[in-house]
């Protein structure tokens, strides 16, 4: 096990990053970032989908007090940076969590936080891709240019929605409807036709039927986003500075239009809008909670450019908290302004700010071409900072010895890590041109928060070695405020869910046992039902032992609050995203053994290729991987029953859960048993 723990030490990573890596003949990264320069990056990672979709369905359901959503999420952020600042201050290296997590709680913990982060950065950028796409054709749209739909559709969503409705088309257009007119009417439009008749119903059937041939396949891709990836990471390609230029101005152009928009909103709020203010209550609010956190991802990237930072000690840690309180602001003022110029219900759009300045709004046309320019600068900026941190973790990795050394070679020319930023492009650009991700977007949120979590725990682990003083973190004993807070937290359910909450205080077995019964719905089985409530189950429990953790231990407060407020957000996200979460985990861990651990510069044994133990440590986690996969994604479940039709439910359920118990077992019997050998091997 100690192996499988071992960590480099802060003074270790530190020599690196001085010496960068010198004794390798590799080049350094230019230092050329500024505060002002990070405070852009971070605004231009966090502000964009979410400022522009996200905020009018969280608004739908919270109403006017959506903002306290926004506050709450960006406390839990503020958290979370108080400890990336903690590190990125003390670890001045590209690398972001992984390297954090590598000094705090060993390799295994950085690896699976390393792997993690490729999940939060290709997954986030190609749903950033994906939307910028669906931004940029309606912008052309405005402008009278229309792109056939063949290519602005993924083949996925094109061939499911053809599949479900189109007949429905079909039927509209023998009943006197061009094909033409219909991608031309809106959504109340096409309901009045027929039931089912939707404006991507439409748009599937126009790209199934117009798509060119290439034998039997039919061409269908999204090539907007193909052609921003292929934009976007030449520029990351040639260099941070010319990345940086476009950033800030590319940034500061969408702040303004976003200050343009809530200035002229104000004139046009009406106050009534905002009563009752909370209209589904504190529940209402707080569900949209982990949805809201999607609006802050981004500004934990700006720690993967520490060493093209001047002065990292400072400027890093500034750079994130002024990125998020800037943020902040605009969320929380962008938010009273929408729901003070139409009702909340009516929020429920995917253009919420195009929405508010339309007929049922402030009915000023021309705001809503610069709002269509402003989001495809924003998607653009997201895309642009995520493309420049990918490509720095799997630097930091390969420098480990965790990945092969091509991924941290560096241009001679650029002084860019080349070939990590071709293969990030290749992650994006391929995925994004044919695949749907309506199924796994949320695992962008789930690494990032499951990273959050890692990095502060990772200060709590290093709380005697930080020390009391010199810290960028203040440290204030939690022995007693962390339980009184958990109690604070507990009173407040108790008054807004009074009747609910009486109920279950009267008896505190009912509590428990309400807690651990779920009643089925649907077509559920009990176990499907009773899945949904482990993720809560798992967070009270963690809530509990933090809480005695911290009366014992005497634990910092800020790290803690950071634990607590971002595993809730994680319990919010589902059983579903759990087990898909854990199915990449798995294929890492794969990896690792199958690679990684052997090749470690901190290994003390250095086999000249991988040994028994750690192909079949690889092989069994990788075989469970495939189980879970079954289960937790759809699209393979109907495969299999596509290609072996006689395979009954049952069958294919005992498939996936021998799957998943064998290849555990057999992975965790060759790690064991490559972990005793080298425990063996050192008492000889």
């Amino acid at each position: 096990m100690p192996e499988l723990l071992r960590r480099k030490s802060i003074e270790q990573i530190q020599a690196d990053a001085v010496s960068g890596f010198a004794e390798e003949g590799r080049v350094g990264l230019k230092r050329t970032l500024g505060v002002f320069d990070l405070t852009m990056l971070g605004i231009a990672a966090i502000i964009g989908a979410g400022i522009f979709a996200m905020i009018g369905n969280a608004a739908s359901r919270g109403g006017p007090a959506i903002v306290f959503l926004f506050i709450f999420a960006a406390v839990a952020c503020a958290f979370s940076a108080l400890c990336y600042a903690e590190f990125a201050s003390r670890i001045p290296i590209a690398g972001s969590a992984y390297t954090y997590a590598y000094a705090s709680l060993g390799e295994l913990i950085a690896w699976i936080i390393g792997w993690d982060l490729i999940v939060e950065y290709a997954i986030g950028n190609i749903a950033v891709a994906i939307s910028w796409s669906d931004y940029f054709t309606s912008m052309l749209k405005g402008y009278g240019i229309n792109i056939p739909p063949y290519a602005t559709m993924d083949y996925l969503s094109a061939s499911r929605t053809f599949t479900e409705s189109g007949q429905i088309v079909d039927q509209a257009i023998k009943s006197g409807h061009s094909l033409q007119s219909l991608l031309e009417m809106k959504g109340e439009q096409l309901a009045s036709i027929s039931d089912g008749l939707t404006p991507s119903a439409v748009e599937a059937y126009a790209a199934w039927t117009s798509a060119p041939m290439i034998g039997d396949f039919r061409f269908i891709a999204d090539v907007p986003a193909l052609a921003i990836t292929v934009l976007l990471t030449a520029l990351v390609y040639i260099g941070i500075r010319e990345s940086k230029v476009t950033a800030n101005v590319m940034t500061i152009l969408k702040v303004a239009v976003i200050l343009l928009v809530i200035i002229l909103g104000a004139f046009y709020v009406n106050p009534a809008n905002w009563s009752p203010f909370a209209p589904n209550g504190f529940a209402g609010v707080m569900s949209g909670a982990a949805a809201v956190f999607f609006a802050y991802i981004g500004f934990d990237a700006l720690s993967t450019t520490a060493e093209e930072c001047r002065n990292p000690h400072r400027d890093l840690p500034r750079g994130m908290i002024l990125s998020l309180a800037i943020c902040t602001i605009l969320y929380c003022l962008l938010a009273l302004v929408l729901t003070g110029m139409v009702s909340h219900e009516k929020l429920a759009v995917g253009d919420p700010l195009a929405f508010v300045f339309g007929p049922e709004g402030a009915n000023i046309n021309w705001i809503a071409g610069i709002i269509a320019i402003s989001a495809v600068i924003a998607m653009a900026t997201v895309f642009l900072v995520f493309q420049i941190g990918q490509p720095r973790l799997w630097m930091a990795m390969s420098r480990d010895g965790l990945l092969p050394p091509i991924f941290s070679s560096i241009h001679p020319r650029f002084r860019t890590p080349w070939f990590s930023t071709i293969i990030a492009g290749l992650v994006v650009a391929i995925p994004a041109l044919f695949m749907n991700l309506v199924e796994v977007t949320d695992l962008s949120v789930i690494g990032t928060l499951f990273a959050f979590s890692i990095v502060c725990a990772g200060v709590l682990f290093k709380d005697k070695e930080f020390g009391r003083q010199n810290r960028f973190v203040p440290y204030i004993n939690g022995r007693f405020l962390v339980p009184l807070i958990l109690l604070a937290i507990l009173g407040l359910i108790f008054y807004f869910n009074y009747d609910a909450s009486k109920g279950f205080a009267e008896n505190v077995v009912e509590l428990v046992s309400r807690l651990f019964r779920a009643e089925p719905q649907g077509n559920e089985t009990a176990w499907q039902a009773f899945s949904h409530k482990i993720p809560y189950i798992a967070f009270v429990v963690l809530a509990v032992i933090i809480a005695v953790l911290s009366m014992v231990k005497k634990l910092s407060l800020i790290p803690v609050l950071g634990l607590l407020c971002c595993t809730y957000l994680m319990s919010e996200l589902g059983w579903t995203n759990w087990m898909r979460f854990a199915v990449w985990l798995l294929i890492g861990l794969s990896i690792y053994f199958g690679y990684g651990y052997s090749h470690s510069r901190l290994s003390r044994h250095k086999p000249e290729k991988t040994t028994l133990n750690l192909r079949l440590a690889s092989l069994g986690f990788l075989i469970a991987a495939i189980g879970l996969a079954i289960s937790a994604f759809d699209f393979i479940n109907q495969f299999i029953v596509y290609l072996i039709p006689a395979l009954s439910n049952s069958t294919l359920k005992i498939v996936e859960i021998g799957f998943a118990i064998v290849g555990l077992a057999v992975g965790i019997f060759g790690a064991w048993s490559e972990m005793r050998k080298n425990n063996s091997n050192e008492e000889n």
